[in-house]
């Protein structure tokens, strides 16, 4: 997913959150799963010590900013090896999510803190390998198998902006590739996004959220 016109809304609510999050919790050796560009890395590089990525050698993006060749269920580092975990809108391309979950506290040490963020109404993006979405009680239930405490679970967005970002994207199919329409398709694209901005300051209706953000922990030892 690639920021353009038509949803630099989305990312501007998803790394706003995000940023908040990083900002209270990261430190120390941070494991980035599915990393792909690692388009965060300026967003942790002052909360963490190191920065290692993991992704697959079948990625779809540029592979120069990873560090380890690998998936996300079998990752070839030792157990508590991490202090933070950072996994963004990944966990839908997993075929096996608990699976994930389980490695990734198993690589972070006692009260370490994982942050991740998974859709929930959304198109399918990437595919073939596009395989889920999750409530927050879905994501919660599956974390709480793992073994993680929930710290936070924050609805990124109610029906406006989700409904805006669905409109924008299905508009976007039909203008990639005339350049006079795209050009005022731009000034469309604005309009809706910023207008259902303003909307969801008057009402934020989160069960239509397009993605959540998850803080988890990894418990302290007894």
């Amino acid at each position: 997913m690639a920021k353009d016109s038509f949803n630099w809304l989305i990312y501007k609510i998803h790394d706003s959150e995000l940023q908040k999050a990083i900002k209270k919790y990261f430190k120390g050796h941070l494991l980035d799963i599915g990393c792909g560009i690692k388009p965060y890395k300026d967003l942790t590089k002052d909360f963490v010590q190191k920065h290692t990525g993991i992704d697959h050698s079948g990625t779809m993006h540029s592979k120069k900013e990873i560090d380890v060749f690998s998936d996300a269920y079998k990752i070839p580092f030792k157990e508590n090896s991490f202090d933070s975990v950072l996994c963004t809108c990944v966990i839908e391309h997993l075929e096996e999510p608990q699976t994930a979950l389980n490695e990734a506290f198993r690589l972070l040490k006692p009260g370490g803190i994982a942050i991740y963020t998974a859709p929930f109404i959304w198109h399918i993006h990437e595919e073939p390998r596009d395989f889920y979405r999750y409530s927050k009680y879905g994501f919660e239930y599956l974390s709480k198998k793992s073994g993680f405490e929930v710290v936070e679970l924050i609805a990124l967005s109610g029906f406006w902006v989700t409904f805006a970002q669905l409109l924008c994207y299905n508009l976007a199919r039909f203008n990639r590739s005339i350049i006079r329409i795209s050009r005022i398709m731009n000034v469309v694209y604005f309009i809706i996004q910023r207008t259902a901005y303003l909307l969801e300051k008057i009402d934020k209706t989160e069960k239509w959220t397009w993605c959540y953000l998850a803080v988890l922990k990894k418990p302290e030892l007894k």
